[in-house]
């Protein structure tokens, strides 16, 4: 028989019992914890620090614009609320944009798809043909509501908008009434708007820094909803309409809270001629502006009928006939940021610049337009379609500023209302009869281009003859 084990201490019985441990075992789970542990206080301190630093940026871009549309007095005066409601304007009208992108015009084949914008753009002419010359003297006579005016306009879109959602989602067909609706309403807010601002205008701030400080403001709200947009837009088109119906309803709430001179008409009137004036020769120019505002209009729809011809000319023809082995996406992210960058440089140096001639400015602004549509059809390439894009983009702006700088000018202030409605409606109608023809244009570039320009060039001969004629009349 072996011997007896000898008795065991407690600690020596512990670990007796205890199973010998793996000598790697420890060690790795050690440090597969730690690493646990190090990666998720990184993760966790890097989450803050870029929460901290979104918050940092977001108060510092929210201060920034509050002192810019503050500033010379716009506080005071009520026109940064205008300003602010106009950012929430553009941003809706942005994310609208892109969902209908996806959808009404280029979710189906191109036929298609021109056949449903042209019959989109045909039924917007009819109101537009019929509110262009009743807008102006509605607006007159009903002002003390101009506060709900805008409000309205706002809080229609956003209703059609929720609709659109869903009749995106269940594939309705009331997808077209509600896109027209949305659109005379956005056309109607662009009319309002124009007539509101010079009564905020402070009196240390000129119409056309104003107008330029609106505009920078929508450029500015529509490129931060842009990208917003097409993350909706990826869930889903209704969702991005959905998120455009909700910056809707806050712009409807700004618009009730906007200052309570934007309803007042004291020392306002109808755009006509002094009543010591004959009734006859009255009644045929009630509605007549000076030879300059009149040659400053004719002038502006050249450029404006340019950017809407091009608008749906070249989506259609670069979703048809890209160029090279561009995607469509890219060529038309090239084209529409150009022009959104000489929109912008536009606006920048009309809020500089104090010396400009309106009438000369306006001519170079078609002349420029025509020649370089002439250069683009006989050198097609992505480098002269950006270069049009931004001389589109130029033009426009600086045509529009020297436009509202001649009504400011020439035009009595008590009438100031009329006017700017009546050339906000006519440049409207101008955009939309240019978006009609180039859905209609067969999808040639040199042909489309080399026609564009060739009507940019008629109507520059038409411009010069009317205003010579107006001077001779003046002079005899």
């Amino acid at each position: 028989m072996s011997a007896p084990t000898p008795p065991r201490s407690s600690g020596e019985q512990q670990r007796w019992r205890e199973p010998h441990p793996d000598p790697m075992g420890p060690s790795r789970g050690a440090r597969a914890g730690q690493a646990a542990r190090t990666t998720a206080r990184a993760t966790a301190t890097g989450t803050r620090a870029v929460a901290r630093g979104t918050a940092r940026f977001s108060r510092f871009a929210y201060r920034s614009a509050r002192r810019a549309s503050h500033a010379e007095g716009a506080g005071d005066s009520g026109l940064s609320r205008l300003i602010e409601l106009h950012a929430f304007n553009a941003a809706g009208d942005a994310a609208v944009a892109i969902s209908l992108a996806g959808t009404l015009f280029f979710a189906v084949p191109t036929g298609e798809a021109r056949g449903q914008v042209a019959l989109f753009l045909g039924l917007t002419m009819l109101p537009f043909a019929v509110v262009a010359p009743l807008i102006g003297p509605f607006l007159d006579r009903f002002s003390h509501g101009r506060r709900w005016a805008i409000g309205a306009t706002m809080a229609i879109r956003a209703f059609l908008v929720w609709a659109m959602a869903g009749a995106v989602a269940g594939e309705s067909s009331w997808l077209f009434p509600a896109a027209l609706g949305v659109l005379v309403a956005s056309k109607a807010y662009a009319v309002t708007r124009s007539a509101t601002v010079p009564r905020l205008v402070p009196h240390n701030l000129t119409l056309v820094k104003a107008n330029a400080r609106t505009s920078l403001a929508g450029l500015i709200g529509a490129a931060v909803s842009a990208p917003l947009a097409g993350i909706a837009a990826s869930f889903g088109a209704e969702w991005s309409l959905r998120y455009a119906a909700v910056l809707f309803v806050v712009a409807t709430i700004l618009a009730i809270l906007l200052p309570s001179r934007v309803d007042s008409s004291q020392g306002e009137s109808r755009l006509a001629l002094p009543s010591k004036v004959p009734q006859s020769a009255a009644k045929k120019r009630r509605y007549g502006m000076p030879a300059a505002v009149s040659h400053a209009l004719r002038a502006n729809c050249g450029p404006r009928w340019l950017s809407g011809f091009l608008t749906m000319f070249m989506a259609f023809l670069l979703r048809e006939n890209p160029i090279g082995g561009w995607s469509t996406g890219w060529l038309l992210g090239i084209v529409i940021g150009a022009a959104g960058l000489g929109n912008a440089l536009g606006i920048a140096l009309g809020s500089v610049l104090k010396r400009v001639n309106p009438t000369i400015t306006v001519m170079i602004a078609l002349v420029a337009d025509a020649v370089m549509s002439l250069v683009c059809a006989l050198f097609y390439g992505i480098l002269p379609l950006a270069l049009l894009g931004l001389t589109v983009g130029l033009a426009q702006s600086l045509a529009k500023l020297s436009l509202d700088s001649t009504i400011q000018r020439d035009v009595p202030e008590r009438v100031h209302t009329s006017a700017f409605a009546r050339s906000d409606t006519v440049l409207q109608m101008a955009w939309v009869i240019g978006g009609f023809v180039g859905i209609v244009m067969p999808l040639h570039p040199q042909l489309g281009l080399g026609i564009a320009a060739g009507v940019l060039g008629a109507w520059l001969v038409l411009v010069v003859s009317a205003s010579r004629s107006a001077r001779d009349v003046t002079r005899s």
